[in-house]
This record gives C-alpha cells, structure tokens and sequence, in this order.
C-alpha cells in the first residue's frame, strides 16, 4: 500500500473508503486533477464573476426561494458566510468518527470530476483535515435528504472554516473548532469563493458516508452469518441434503446458490451431520424421555425452516447488500451539487439539476434495512432452537451447565437477541417513502435519505451482535457434547471456526457466569474477523 491514496486517478472503491476513513491512509489529489480544477475557477472568475453576467444559481444569486435574487460581488464572501450559518441547523448527537472521515473524503471525491467549480483551497483544505486527523463535530439530526444534506454539512463546512459556533472533536471532546484548527498548525480561517458554500453542502453526501459504512460492515457480517448458521447445522446433527448444488440449479438465485456452497464448503466433511451421530443420546433427550438407551434413528428426512430454508432467507439479504453495494459505489464517484457546470456543445455551462436528491441512498438503505433484518431474525429463531431440547434434537435445555435448577444457561441471550431483532423489525419500516416539503415548497419531495442510511447502519450493528450471539450459543452446544460426540467429528471449516471461538471465549462448563462479556467478546470476534480468517485458512474462501 502506498503512503497516499491519490484521488482523481481513478475511482473510489469501498475498500479504499474503508482504509482512509478507519485505517487514516492518507490522501492526496492528482496533479492533472487540481490543474483541471483552478482552469475551471479561472474561467468562473473571468467570464461569470462580475455585476453584469447572467444570474447564475448560488454563484451570483442567493439559494432556494431567493434563486432569482442577485448577490452583487462585492457581498460574495459576505454571502458564503452567510450560506453556513443559515443551514448550521443539526441537532441530536454527532456523528461516529469513522463517518465524519468519510464525510469528508466523499465531498472531496465529488468535486473531482471538476463540474463543481470549487476553489482549490476547498480541496486543499479538506485534504488537510484528512490527513491531520481533524474530525469536524457534525451533528446526526437535521437533515431531509433533499437539496443535500444541507444541516450536517454546514457544521462540517463551518469547521472547516473556523467559524464561531462550529466544533470539533478532539481527544474525545468537543472543542472550538478555531481552537483545534490553530493547535493544528493550519491558518485559521478558509476564505470561500462563489458558490463554494454551496458546493460544499449541496449532495446527500452525510447520508452516502453512513450508507457506504453500513454497506461495508454488512459485506463482511453476511459472511459470518453462514458461518454461525453452520455451526448450528452441526449443533443439531442436520441434514445435508438441503445444500447441495442440485437442487439449487433447480431455483437458480445467485444469492441462494452462494449461501449453500458456502455451508457446504464449511461442513464438507462433518461426521456430525450424520444419520449415524443422530444414535447418540443427547442430554436433553435423556431429561425429557428418561430414557438413555441406544437407539436406531432413522434419517431426518428435512429440517425445520430456520435451518433447511437458510439458503433461501441469507441469499435474498446477499443480493439486497450486492444491490445497495452498485448505488453506493456509483454514489461515491458521482458530481452531486448544484449548479454542475458541463460542457453542452463547445461551451462550458452552469446547469441547474437534482444530482443532490438522496433517493437512490434512501430507497437501497431501506432495502438492506429488510434484507439484514430478515437475517437477523433467522439467526435469532436458531438461537431459541438451540436452547430448546425439544426443537434442538436434544441438547441441554438452555445448554445450562452446572447443578441443574441453580444455573439458568443461555436462555437470556437468546431473550437480547430477541430484542434486537424486534428492534430491527421497527427499524426496517421504509423511510424512502416518507416526505414532507420545506422551504416554502421548493424543496416539495424530500428523501429523507440521512434517516435510511442511519436506521440502516443500526440494523447492521445489532445484526453483528445477533450473529455474534448465534456463533456463542451454538459453541456452547457444541463443545457440551464434545466427550459424548467425539467420535463423530466436526467439519474442518466448522471446527475452525469453534477453535477460533475458544481461543478467546472458554467452554462454559461450570454454570453461569456474566453473560455480557462473553457476548461482547464474541462481538469483537466477528468485527475484526478472527472468526472468518480462521475458517478461510482451513477451507478456503468464504464468499
């Protein structure tokens, strides 16, 4: 990797977002970029910059409702000043760190097709930020996806600019961002030009940067989530019949077919998705019949849903994510201000248009909003199937450990991640559809593209703690009967997953214990992918 990502050379990808938001790569702007953009601003200041050129959107005119109103030149600074304080209206609490980077990076990357006609001290600013690790304060609430998210990115442009009232974080604490900014060794002040105020705040760009993290983190959560789904498999003995390449050719969903070579790659060669384990005698079974003889078992013939259907419930989540994963790439390499100045003929013009409206970020994040909440929920009927003995072919009821009656096992973890999916399910409800105009009408449909992106990347977080908790209760069930089983052994992919798991999180064997930390511990397993590399070093690549 080298030190500096150069932007403007070729497009962005969510990998790179992802390295410069959370890894702090640092940036840089091609040479034949910025040269591009200062001849587009010398030819704004020769040709439209004067009292007696045309009216030009939020170059010499005012903003929404004043779009026919003439700023004269010599209230231009005054103006984008003006601009910033006027839309600095976010409320609620700010934004995480890794998407006020990617705030950031993504306003810059738009301006890098050169249609925006932004002064190059804009560029040169933002940059700086960036690789200083300066993090504006930008506040989550505020914003209707609309004529871009105009609220949020007016705090990020006031710190930029050093105004009063704007903040930064720094340390983990909010301080003035004039203070941050001279600590930084930066001058304390950017001077905007015409129409750069705009072309900063104009764009659904806070909605694209949550979107772009939610998306990210769902690519690599849907991976683990065919891994717990697995391990559950072998927890309770399933058959395998419902995962092999025939009869998925016979309903040919990508997604559907992706899951189930997923599952079959990692359980390949299980001796525990057998006919023959299903003659061990259980320890739930033996509770509920009293009986603990041997017994013939015949095959199972199908599984419940939550089980044999996973193919069919993970791969429409998969295709959802591969859909909301090709709007928001083509978002981050898209011009979305307003006025664009494009060449129509031989001649450069600015051109009014709508490029800031959020309905693609909105309508593809109330999309992985279902898809992941749907994921979610399956995950979780899986969890209640393993601490049942009756639906988990006869495990431990609630795979308790220790003097039976004073220990109460995993049936509270189940219960949490019951919550949470109950919480998605309300989450999942579609925003893209809601819309209420503002300013005096000129904005009469709105996307409300920044609440989709935001609900989206809270589905995503508790689907990982859903996941997390499937991966937990199923070692659990798992590694209760190792002694019993041990003759009928676990599938190399399976097997390394669990490893992985106790390497980290131990069998617990002696009764209860403080839940929340191995849930959380388990949460921190799948986040930095020990779980999936684990797997990927024995079987290969989980896609």
């Amino acid at each position: 990797m080298t030190k500096y990502y150069v932007l403007g050379d070729q497009p962005l990808t969510l990998d790179i977002v992802a390295a410069i938001a959370r890894n702090k790569r640092r940036v840089t702007v091609s040479d034949t970029v910025k040269k591009k953009l200062m001849a587009t601003r010398s030819m704004i200041e020769t040709h439209w910059m004067n009292d007696d050129a045309p009216l030009i959107y939020s170059f010499n005119t005012g903003v929404g409702v004043f779009k026919n109103t003439r700023v004269e030149m010599s209230d231009i600074a005054q103006f984008q000043e003006n601009v910033i304080f006027a839309h600095a209206t976010g409320v609620g609490p700010d934004l995480p760190e890794d998407v006020v980077r990617t705030v950031m990076l993504l306003r810059l990357n738009a301006f890098m097709g050169d249609y925006s006609g932004v002064s190059i001290n804009v560029v040169d600013r933002i940059v700086a930020f960036l690789n200083l690790d300066l993090v504006p304060a930008i506040p989550a609430q505020g914003s209707v996806g609309a004529s871009g998210d105009l609220a949020p990115l007016a705090h990020m442009t006031g710190a930029l600019c050093g105004f009063e009232g704007a903040f930064m974080i720094s340390n983990g604490v909010r301080q003035s961002a004039a203070k941050v900014i001279a600590d930084s060794g930066l001058p304390a002040n950017m001077a905007m030009l015409s129409k750069d105020a705009s072309a900063l705040i104009n764009g659904s760009t806070v909605s694209l940067a949550i979107a772009t993290l939610a998306v990210i983190d769902a690519q690599k959560l849907v991976k683990h989530g065919d891994i717990s789904l697995s391990l559950s498999l072998e927890a309770m003995r399933c058959e395998k019949d419902a995962f092999i390449p025939e009869i998925h050719a016979a309903r040919p969903h990508l997604g559907q077919q992706l899951v189930a070579r997923n599952v079959t790659r990692l359980t390949n060669n299980s001796k525990r998705m057998t006919v023959q384990a299903r003659t061990l005698v259980y320890p739930g079974e033996v509770d509920w019949t009293g009986n603990s003889s041997a017994r013939v078992v015949v095959p199972r013939v199908q599984d419940s849903y939550s089980l044999r259907c996973a193919p069919q419930v993970h791969g429409p989540a998969r295709e959802a994510l591969k859909y909301a994963s090709d709007i928001v790439e083509r978002e981050l390499n898209s011009a979305t201000d307003n006025p664009l100045i494009v060449k129509v003929g031989s001649e450069r013009r600015a051109v009014s248009g709508g490029h800031f409206h959020g309905q693609y970020i909105a309508q593809v994040m109330d999309l992985l909003s279902i898809g992941m909440t749907d994921l979610s929920s399956i995950c979780e009927r899986r969890v209640a199937r393993l601490i049942d003995p009756v639906m988990s072919c006869g495990l431990a009821r609630n795979l308790a450990s220790g003097k039976p009656g004073l220990n109460t096992g995993y049936a509270t973890v189940q219960c949490s991640l019951s919550a949470l999916v109950m919480e998605n399910r309300t989450l999942s409800a579609p925003g893209s559809t809601d819309s209420i105009p503002g300013k005096g009408n000129a904005e009469d449909h709105v996307s409300n593209s920044t609440w989709c992106a935001r609900k989206a990347a809270m589905i995503v977080r508790n689907l990982e703690m859903v996941i997390a908790g499937e991966m937990l209760v199923a070692a659990q069930a798992l590694s209760s009967v190792e002694l019993l089983a041990h003759d009928y052994p676990l599938a190399d992919g399976t097997q390394a997953a669990l490893a992985a798991i106790r390497s980290v999180i131990p069998f617990r064997n002696e009764g209860d214990v403080w839940y929340a930390n191995d849930m959380n511990a388990a949460m921190e397993l799948v986040s930095n992918n020990q779980i999936l590399l684990a797997c990927e070093a024995a079987v290969g690549v989980v896609e």
